[in-house]
C-alpha cells in the first residue's frame, strides 16, 4: 500500500516471503513494535534532494504503526502517535488496529484531516486494488488535474465524485479536492477514461 501511494519501500520487503517474515517476526516473542514502518515519500524533490547535499529539503515522511490494544482502541492512543508523529517530525501515520476505533477516537482522527489514518487489520488482508473487478486508479498531481479540467472546461466540483471513505480511496490515501483517473476495460474502446473527485460525503 505505501508503495502504491509512492513511498520508499525496498524490495527485500516487498518480496519477502512468508517463511522470511515468521523468521523475522513470528514466534511467542513477536511485539507488534517491531513491525512498525517509517518511511519517505519519493517525488522530483525528494529525488533532488538525493542527489545533492545542498538542498534544504525535508522529504514527506509517514509512519504505520500497529496498535496492541486488543479491545476498542481510545482516543489515548491515537494522541500518543499524533504526538509522536509531531516529536518526529512526520507527516503521515497510518495507524493499524486489530478491532474497532471508538467513536471519540474516530471523531479525534476525522478532525486531523487525513494526518492519521485507522485501519482494522482485516481490511489490509487483501490487496483489493488487484482484484480483477477493480479498475485502475491514478491519482493525478496538481500540474495533472488543472491539465484535464481546463481540456474538458470544468471546474473541479462538476466531475463525478468519489467519497473519501470508498474502500479504494482509503487504500491510496486520497484527500478532499483530489482527483483521481480510473481506466476500465471496455470491450469496444479497448479502454474507457474517467475522472473522479475526491469529496467527504
Amino acid at each position: 500500500m505505501l508503495k502504491d501511494r509512492g513511498y520508499f519501500v525496498g524490495d527485500e520487503e516487498i518480496k519477502m516471503t512468508r517463511e522470511k517474515f515468521m523468521e523475522n517476526f513470528g514466534g511467542e516473542n513477536l511485539t507488534r513494535d517491531k513491525l512498525e514502518i517509517t518511511t519517505y515519500k519519493i517525488n522530483d524533490d525528494a529525488k533532488k534532494y538525493m542527489k545533492s547535499e545542498n538542498l534544504d529539503f525535508k522529504p514527506e515522511k509517514i509512519c504505520v504503526v500497529f496498535s496492541n490494544e486488543v479491545k476498542n482502541t481510545g482516543v489515548k492512543e491515537v494522541k500518543s502517535v499524533i504526538s509522536r508523529m509531531k516529536a518526529e517530525d512526520i507527516s503521515k501515520g497510518i495507524l493499524i488496529i486489530q478491532t474497532k476505533v471508538s467513536s471519540f477516537a474516530k471523531t479525534f482522527v476525522n478532525e486531523g484531516r487525513g494526518t492519521l489514518e485507522v485501519f482494522e487489520e482485516a481490511e489490509l488482508l487483501v490487496n483489493i486494488t488487484e482484484h480483477k473487478l477493480v479498475p485502475k486508479h491514478e491519482l493525478l498531481t496538481p500540474e495533472q488535474k488543472k491539465a484535464v479540467l481546463e481540456e474538458y472546461t470544468v471546474k473541479e466540483f462538476q466531475l463525478p465524485r468519489i467519497l473519501k471513505s470508498d474502500p479504494v480511496a482509503r487504500y491510496f490515501g486520497l484527500q478532499r479536492g483530489q482527483v483521481v483517473k480510473i481506466t476500465r476495460e471496455s470491450e469496444t474502446a479497448g479502454e474507457y477514461i474517467t475522472y473522479r473527485y475526491v469529496v467527504d460525503k
